[in-house]
């Protein structure tokens, strides 16, 4: 009797110090759950929305709750880094990177969670290049501890459930790596027959029918089909909303299904051959979109940053990125704390959408710059060279500086007005997008609209998108930015607060191509913004560069 009475009184002492967590343990289960996400499709259903034009209206609300209802994760973060600038004291990092859905995923996480081992791995790829003292080792070194020491990280092009990036979660492994938390919001579902596995290749041999098959085949029970864009963050995510445009610019699934046109086959069978850019048919459900999301940064005047994270269309003409944009300022209007935009824009400075005959003739015929043209090359001994120049100054001043006066005729740039509406926009509350352009807030004395948000090269900004293969200037764009509503109000120009105001904006072209093949068709950008206005800072100890 003895025994069980002493067996009894032993477990009754180790379960007491559980009796007393009870309440913390009561209190943790009460709070908002840390992480939350949307029912996901089965095979099935992405089988049936690639192959019904018509979707069943079951289906139909499963798509719509998983394009609008965002993941949120608060699950992963350690303490913020806030990096300390010499002259800025106290800073959040923000980073931006389309990451091309994830592909060298591996290289990346190591890149941005352990930036020695990752200068270990490029230097093993390349000793000579790398070697301490070089200004390659040195420039890359600095790319790696800018980035690593974001707090937050706006991520375009994140893959889900995709066979082509082995089926991962690229934000859920990225946020766990770095210990951030997340917010993925659902862009796409890839449902061409190529991505799902069921396209047949009828016209192929029987050899290559088989071995395209055994190709593309896919592991059905991990295929989810996702496509979008994520917000990772150090500080707690508050609440996040995903915010599909009404207006899209293109119809990924009814215009990608289409018969391609003959001009528009010849103009990617160019694109592949010249700038070995493989440009494929993509069959796809759901839209471009953005994420907005709130984030706790209790140093703030209202403890918190509004991040939103758009991703614009490419396949369209300058005039529907901007009813995007205006669409998205539309839903941001209200908000009275700083706000962020960070994302792809694809402000490529022209008319990105598919080629057609028509199209082409219209370009010729129907534009008055080609009438000027022509009469130049009329009246001109210099003929053709002058009509090369004309066409190629015009190129180049809009791929360089999207933000470049549109000049009728001489210099068009549709792309203008696009930054001309950030620049005249007004919050509810007064405020406005920072446009500044002081030399000593940039880190290469370079001045001019938004050098303080967006690094400037010697001419317009430094590229963010490239071709695999550029020839000179050809093939380098600026698509990827920051705006920022910081505390400047109407009128303050140059004389406004710089507090939470952006500066010292870097592009990391060294870091994206520092291993063969690159990490991404995108280079990274960062920008830093003070928690305390610099005017009222002491010079503190420098733990990164400035300029």
């Amino acid at each position: 009797m003895l025994r069980p009475l002493l067996a009894v009184l032993l477990l009754l002492s180790l379960a007491f110090p559980l009796f007393l967590r009870g309440p913390e343990i009561s209190a943790k289960t009460l709070r908002e759950p840390v992480y939350t996400a949307p029912p996901l499709l089965n095979y099935d259903d992405l089988v049936e929305l690639g192959t019904k034009d018509t979707i069943e209206p079951a289906l139909k609300a499963k798509l719509d709750e998983l394009v609008h209802t965002p993941f949120i994760s608060n699950e992963f973060a350690n303490t913020p880094i806030l990096p300390v600038s010499y002259k800025l004291g106290k800073v959040v990092r923000v980073a931006e990177w389309n990451i091309e859905r994830g592909l060298q995923l591996d290289d990346i996480k190591l890149a941005l969670s352990s930036p020695d081992e990752y200068l270990k791995k490029v230097q093993q790829s390349n000793t000579d290049k790398y070697k301490p003292g070089s200004d390659e080792y040195t420039q890359l070194k600095a790319d790696l501890s800018i980035i690593h020491n974001a707090d937050i990280l706006v991520l375009n092009e994140v893959d889900l459930g995709v066979k082509r990036t082995g089926y991962r979660n690229v934000a859920r492994e990225l946020a766990e790596a770095l210990h951030m938390n997340y917010v993925y919001g659902v862009e796409f579902l890839e449902v061409d027959p190529i991505n799902l596995g069921t396209e047949t290749f009828d016209e192929a041999d029987a050899k290559t029918r088989e071995m395209m098959r055994e190709k593309i085949t896919v592991d059905r029970d991990k295929f989810r089909g996702l496509h979008g864009s994520a917000i990772l963050s150090r500080f707690p995510i508050l609440s996040a909303t995903v915010h599909p445009f009404q207006h899209q610019g293109y119809d990924w699934y009814t215009k990608e299904k289409q018969k391609v046109s003959i001009a528009e086959k010849g103009r990617r069978e160019a694109a592949d051959k010249i700038f070995l850019e493989k440009i494929e048919r993509e069959i796809r459900r759901g839209g471009r979109m953005a994420i907005i999301a709130d984030i706790a940064i209790p140093e703030l005047p209202e403890g918190k940053v509004t991040i939103v994270a758009p991703h614009l269309e490419n396949h369209a003409k300058p005039r529907q990125r901007q009813q995007q944009l205006e669409e998205l300022l539309g839903l941001i209007s209200g908000i009275h704390n700083p706000v962020i935009i960070a994302g792809d824009m694809n402000t490529s400075g022209s008319d990105q959408t598919p080629t057609s005959i028509k199209k082409l003739l219209f370009n010729r015929i129907g534009n008055d710059q080609f009438w000027v043209t022509q009469a130049i090359k009329y009246i001109s001994p210099l003929g053709l060279s002058l009509d090369v120049g004309l066409n190629m100054s015009k190129v180049l001043k809009n791929q360089n500086d999207p933000t470049s006066r549109n000049i009728f005729l001489i210099g068009p740039n549709p792309e203008q007005k696009f930054f001309s509406i950030l620049k005249n926009y007004s919050f509810k509350d007064g405020g406005i997008f920072d446009f500044r352009g002081d030399s000593d807030c940039t880190i290469n004395g370079t001045e001019g609209t938004l050098a303080n948000s967006n690094e400037r090269a010697t001419k317009g900004f430094a590229s963010t998108f490239e071709m695999e293969r550029r020839y000179g200037p050809i093939g380098g764009y600026k698509l990827d930015w920051f705006f920022v509503k910081s505390y400047l109000k109407p009128g303050d120009d140059g004389k406004g607060s710089y507090l939470f105001a952006p500066h010292f904006p870097r592009t990391l072209r060294a870091l994206n191509y520092s291993l063969p093949g690159r990490l991404s068709d995108h280079n990274p950008i960062t920008v830093d913004l003070p928690l305390y206005d610099p005017a009222e800072q002491r010079p503190l100890s420098a733990t990164t560069n400035d300029r």
